[in-house]
């Protein structure tokens, strides 16, 4: 038996990285995944590569910041699969600038994205934890489900020129906690996994190529400062920077049976930096 056999999984920013990433190790193990990317052709060929290796998966492609997301995603879980077990909060992306020269278009749009997003889908998940939950307890049974948002150490320790990202990645923290009060009642694990430096699609551009990726409707640029690139294995206790298959396995502890008493807190995956 594999530890998530038959659970739901919604997962956002599957199509690439660690999302996707995610979304493999977790249909590895036996769940059933719903796969979010903006872009339909991405989600669908992560919904193909799990059901090539014997899982289920459907697709969900969207922007998470519209209004309407959270809604359609979760209703895409319960039509297909009549549950929602596990929720992975992980899509995002970084529009960086100091706060000087930051707008408000860029500021409210990095929150929508890491922040509001979450709420939303959260907000919309309850009534379908909540008639779950009371059903189970009528049939004398006792089921634990799993939330894991993505932070990172822009949100536990800041980092300039990324007030926007380093407060939603810090807020999300504090909607972690929150819910993890909240949803207790219902058996309902709430956790966070912060990444420090994961070598994805972008993070792995250095700064000064003006790659820019199409976000939103917005040509936003996008890459990692070029010292810290170079000096990505000194700055790192063991010695390289994480993969999108390490910042899974982090995020899969989470979403285990072994983690049914654990609720509230923050795992910081950096290979060694970047803790409290």
């Amino acid at each position: 038996m594999r530890n998530l056999e038959s659970k739901v999984a919604l997962v956002t920013g599957a199509g690439r990285g660690i999302g996707r990433a995610v979304a493999e190790k977790l249909a590895a193990e036996g769940a059933r995944v719903v796969v979010n990317d903006l872009d339909r052709d991405p989600a669908m060929e992560v919904v193909e590569a799990i059901r090539a290796a014997g899982g289920e998966a459907v697709a969900c492609h969207g922007s998470v910041s519209v209004p309407d997301f959270a809604d359609r995603f979760v209703r895409t879980a319960v039509d297909h699969y009549k549950s929602v077990d596990i929720i992975v909060n992980n899509a995002g992306y970084t529009w960086d600038n100091v706060i000087q020269k930051m707008s408000d278009e860029q500021w409210y749009a990095i929150l929508d994205t890491h922040l509001t997003a979450p709420f939303r889908i959260l907000r919309a998940a309850q009534p379908v934890i909540r008639n779950l939950v009371r059903s189970e307890a009528e049939q004398g049974r006792e089921v634990f489900r799993k939330i894991v948002n993505i932070s990172s150490v822009s949100g536990t320790q800041g980092n300039a020129g990324q007030a926007n990202y380093s407060a939603a990645k810090a807020g999300i923290l504090g909607l972690t906690k929150s819910l993890a009060k909240e949803w207790g009642r219902m058996k309902v694990n709430v956790n966070a996994v912060a990444f420090a430096y994961i070598a994805t699609r972008m993070t792995s551009v250095a700064a000064d190529t003006n790659t820019t990726l199409r976000i939103d409707g917005r040509d936003i640029k996008v890459g990692v400062g070029n010292e810290i690139l170079n000096n990505a294995a000194a700055l790192i206790p063991l010695g390289r920077p994480g993969t999108p298959e390490d910042a899974a396995g982090a995020v899969y502890m989470f979403c285990i049976p072994e983690s049914n008493y654990v609720s509230g807190q923050v795992m910081i995956c950096g290979g060694g930096r970047g803790g409290f």
